[in-house]
């Protein structure tokens, strides 16, 4: 359904992708596991065209030189040099790195941004489906984002996510510096987008402990490289991967 193959992602002279190759089948969940600096923000900016934008931008302006090279194709097209815009009309909607609400903006405002790409009768089923599994902010519709807390705020960015009707979803870090009981309630959340509303969905992060028990497939970074990958079984019974992100 969604491949990136070879993918190569340069800052001037710094490599942060090299020769990275993933594959999301058909509502399956894919992790992307690896520490600080692996790559996995680039990874999802390259899947998402946000990358393509910002190489774009900064060509224009005369500043950082950004080169991206491999392919990426959706549903047997290839979309390597398509905006980021036309890859969300198409399905492939990011979740950014810490939130990124609107944070002047209430949590019924930022649902009604994020449905942009949505009909109408789409906008109301789906907050309906974002008040369910998240009934959190049911009862905070008119509380301004700033005033969330971090769950709260990941939260409502999934749920924002969520009204732009995504095909494939592209959660990046989304426990990242949430409590533990936060954490299983967003890994049992994403199961269940999964599950019922049959999306697909690829979920970095850089502890792999509370996501690896949900995936079906996962891959691990390391300096930019995908070092290693596996089903949920074969990661699990891997000793080094228990090692590193296990303590075992």
């Amino acid at each position: 359904m969604l491949e990136a193959r070879d993918l190569m992602v340069f800052y001037e002279n710094m490599l942060a992708l090299n020769n990275v190759t993933i594959r999301c089948e058909a509502e399956e969940i894919v992790g992307v596991f690896g520490a600080n600096s692996a790559g996995k923000s680039t990874l999802m900016y390259a899947i998402s065209g946000i990358m393509e934008d910002i190489r774009k931008k900064e060509e224009m302006a005369g500043g950082e030189r950004i080169t991206i090279l491999g392919t990426i194709t959706y549903l047997g097209q290839e979309i390597t040099r398509v905006k980021p815009s036309k890859r969300a009309k198409m399905g492939i909607i990011l979740c950014p790195e810490r939130r990124r609400i609107f944070k002047e903006s209430s949590v019924l405002e930022n649902l009604r941004i994020g449905a942009y790409l949505a009909s109408p009768s789409q906008a109301r089923e789906t907050m309906d489906y974002v008040f369910t599994i998240f009934p959190a902010l049911q009862k905070l519709k008119k509380r301004v984002g700033g005033f969330l807390s971090g769950g709260e705020q990941q939260m409502l960015a999934i749920g924002r996510a969520l009204m732009a009707q995504p095909k494939v979803l592209l959660l990046d870090e989304p426990l990242l510096g949430l409590s533990p009981l936060i954490q299983a309630i967003l890994v049992r959340t994403t199961k269940e987008i999964r599950d019922e509303k049959k999306i697909s969905i690829v979920i970095t992060e850089q502890y792999a402990r509370p996501v690896l028990p949900i995936i079906d497939y996962g891959f691990i970074l390391e300096n930019g490289a995908a070092v290693l990958e596996g089903t949920r079984e074969e990661l699990l019974g891997n000793p080094d991967v228990r090692s590193a992100y296990f303590g075992v």
